[in-house]
């Protein structure tokens, strides 16, 4: 192997360690955003309200498309999705 060649290697390891290491906290938000989204839910249908506020869902879509463009919304759909499951 020759010097760039490890070096190469090296950077490109580096970075899917900061890649796997940065997925794992996104994972760990998601799932804390899950669990507050339940509590969310659960105060309003306790209080006669609706489990979903499409307002407020509509807020989130747009500030995601916002900061990330068209694929932003997608992902914004998906946590919604994980977060109160399927309208």
């Amino acid at each position: 192997m020759t010097a760039t060649h490890e070096t190469t290697t090296e950077i490109i390891s580096g970075a899917r360690e900061r890649i796997d290491a940065l997925d794992d906290r996104i994972i760990g938000l998601v799932q804390e955003r899950m669990a507050v989204s339940a509590v969310v839910q659960e105060a309003r249908i306790t209080s006669g309200g609706r489990r979903v506020n499409l307002s407020r869902e509509m807020e989130i879509l747009g500030r995601y498309r916002e900061a990330l463009g068209r694929p932003g919304t997608a992902l914004a759909m998906t946590l919604l999705e994980l977060s109160r499951g399927k309208i």
